[in-house]
């Protein structure tokens, strides 16, 4: 599966441990998510919900900076053909690839640079700071992420790097949460 990944994506998880290692988690998290039977056997079991997760879990590890953006992109497509790009690598990294020049033809089609860019920014530091906080309160990264999100994008940044730091950013905010 990381073998699959693009060139200039497989050299920066080569080049850095943090990103191999990450990489490595979130292709192992989706061999298990799509080796997890579903409840009942036939299709109409399977909920968007389901595949939604497995899908972003594979295509998070392309690490495209837009992996939220490409599922819901991916998962636009009928059910047969969401659940044939969980079964086949290949198929996968075509249709991210495609999803990926797409993003980048509507990039340059806005008008508006500086907007764009900044929500890109805030987008890839959400899809980040998701995957860090995730590993540290499962059941209540949405509302987590959400609230670390309203911080300072310096801020922000600071919590991506110093992860005792984000640790009691996390505990703090599901403080707040449970009361």
């Amino acid at each position: 599966m990381l073998l699959e990944l693009p060139v200039p994506v497989l050299h920066q998880v080569l080049h850095e441990e943090a990103t191999l290692t990450t990489a490595v988690e979130k292709a192992v998290r989706a061999l298990h998510l799509a080796q997890e039977p579903s409840q009942e056997e036939d299709d109409v079991s399977v909920s968007s919900d389901f595949l939604g997760e497995q899908l972003f879990e594979l295509v998070d590890v392309y690490n495209t900076g837009h992996s939220q953006k490409i599922t819901g992109m991916l998962l636009e497509q009928h059910k047969d053909a969401v659940l044939k790009l969980l079964s086949d690598p290949k198929l996968l990294g075509e249709q991210v690839t495609l999803a990926l020049k797409t993003l980048k033809e509507r990039k340059v089609e806005e008008t508006d640079v500086s907007d764009s860019s900044e929500a890109d920014d805030t987008e890839r530091l959400g899809e980040k700071l998701f995957s860090l906080v995730e590993e540290m309160e499962p059941l209540h990264a949405n509302d987590i992420t959400g609230m670390l999100l309203e911080m300072d994008p310096t801020a922000l940044q600071q919590l991506l790097t110093d992860h005792k730091m984000l640790a009691v950013a996390v505990q703090k905010a599901k403080a707040a949460l449970d009361t």
